[in-house]
């Protein structure tokens, strides 16, 4: 589907493939069918529309082929940046009016970056629609870019890394350092928000480049959910964006990576944390795996709410942990094109450490690889992960980006009405397989962050001071 990746089209056939061998239920007829129309414009842009008429808004995302992982090397930071300047005007709606124009018919916008896309998402009235539709496509086309919004939009990256991460307790070490340390390639392992000195040395050759290189209507997918049919929405489409010419796309790197074979551990200082943290992160199965669901159903199982294994094996029971909650890299466990980890992270008491951590996390993961999961709590998870997967359907703007990233992803937007058949699928055995090929020692990344008060005083106690 995408030029920028050599045998995607492979890859997004066999993960089909491989899904399709899990087993459907009867239930699967009863279940909600979101509605899924997609059409390619014969520039290249794939525009999926999601009709439904409950209320008189539409929800818009522009998902863009380029995140973190894709950017060259020498333009860490790039996608983030973009992020940024694509707010910023063009010569035909100049700084402010993109976000005057949609919030002054009532509406919202925002967007982000992660390893495989940078969305831009919009929700309207959908009187509103047509000029939304006018400015993504007039940003596609050409921004403007000049020497002051550039140094601009540089400060407010630098800034913002400032406010979240360097200036930060804790820093986020839970997403970002573990992937530092989980992946072997820099693809996957350079720090995405950005390197101060990438930003600061970027030109405006370079980014005019990169928004021809990755900007283009060839690398992008339109979702479109809510007050439309799909005959209007493509039809919008080709008024808007059908006189953008394709551009070319550059290759994309080799990113894949197999399960970690050692398990490292790294010890971090924190001025900043009043208490110490700790990440455990480990490898997921490859987008389209069958194991994919069963993961989906153990990090639910493990570290969804206070009825999970570990708040209640850790926090509730132990008491060794403050608090325990995870992540699937910095998307969802449906979301990533590449190499992604289960995060688990918590803050726990300073009167334990991180070995006996590691360890009650173990003890759970074995207990789960030895007795699998009873049929009451397995029936609790999947309902509780179905809820969310369908609450999240129910937002026009949730649903317009979920599906437009779906059809980057997985070359195929209606995955979103397998997804449900697939949780309800997970058996026991299942989350058995998962939890003892996934959750190992070998295969996990450990980072211990003490507040620098917790490491200093040990060091100062050897030497006498």
């Amino acid at each position: 589907m995408k030029s920028f990746r050599a045998g995607l089209l492979l890859s997004l056939g066999m993960a089909s493939l491989m899904l399709a061998a899990l087993p459907a239920k009867a239930a699967d007829a009863d279940r909600w069918q979101i509605p899924v129309a997609v059409k390619k414009l014969d520039n290249g842009l794939t525009v999926v529309v999601s009709q439904d008429r409950s209320s008189p808004v539409v929800g818009v995302s522009v998902v863009y082929g380029i995140g973190m992982r894709l950017e060259p090397r020498n333009r860490t930071g790039f996608a983030h940046l973009f992020e940024h300047l694509m707010f910023e005007g063009s010569a035909n709606a100049p700084e402010g009016v993109f976000d005057k124009v949609i919030t002054g018919g009532g509406g919202r916008n925002n967007g982000s970056t992660r390893p495989d896309f940078t969305n831009y998402v919009e929700i309207a009235p959908s009187s509103a629609l047509e000029p939304i539709l006018w400015l993504e496509a007039d940003r596609m086309r050409m921004l403007d870019f000049n020497p002051a919004t550039l140094k601009n939009q540089q400060d407010v990256v630098k800034e913002e890394i400032r406010n979240n991460v360097q200036n930060q307790p804790y820093g986020g070490f839970m997403w970002l350092d573990v992937g530092f340390n989980a992946f072997q390639k820099w693809e996957n392992n350079h720090d995405g928000y950005g390197s101060f000195v990438d930003l600061e040395s970027a030109t405006l050759d370079d980014v005019k480049a990169f928004h021809r290189d990755y900007y283009g209507p060839n690398n992008a997918i339109l979702g479109l959910a809510g007050d439309i049919s799909p005959e209007e929405g493509f039809a919008l489409a080709e008024k808007y964006f059908g006189n953008i010419p394709a551009r070319a796309v550059p290759k994309g790197p080799d990113f894949s990576e197999g399960l970690n074979t050692q398990e490292k551990r790294i010890q971090q200082a924190d001025k900043l944390a009043q208490v110490p943290a700790i990440a455990m992160s480990w490898k997921m199965p490859d987008r389209g795996s069958p194991d994919q669901p069963a993961m989906s159903v153990l990090g639910a199982l493990l570290a969804n709410g206070d009825a999970s294994r570990l708040y209640q094996g850790l926090v509730k029971g132990r008491e060794l942990a403050l608090n325990v909650d995870s992540l699937y890299g910095l998307t969802s466990e449906w979301e990533y094109n590449g190499p992604t980890l289960f995060t688990v992270f918590a803050l726990y008491k300073p009167t334990t450490d991180a070995d006996a951590m590691v360890k009650a996390v173990d003890e759970e993961v074995a207990k789960i690889v030895k007795d699998g999961v009873d049929d009451a709590t397995l029936a609790r998870i999947k309902t509780q992960l179905l809820a969310d997967w369908y609450n999240g359907m129910e937002s026009f703007l949730s649903r317009a980006d979920t599906l437009a990233k779906l059809q980057l992803l997985w070359g195929d937007a209606s995955v979103a009405n397998r997804i449900p058949g697939w949780i309800d699928a997970v058996t026991s055995a299942d989350v058995q397989r998962a939890a003892k090929t996934y959750l190992t020692a070998a295969n996990r990344t450990v980072i211990d962050r003490k507040p620098a008060a917790m490491i200093q005083a040990p060091a100062a106690a050897r030497t006498g001071q």
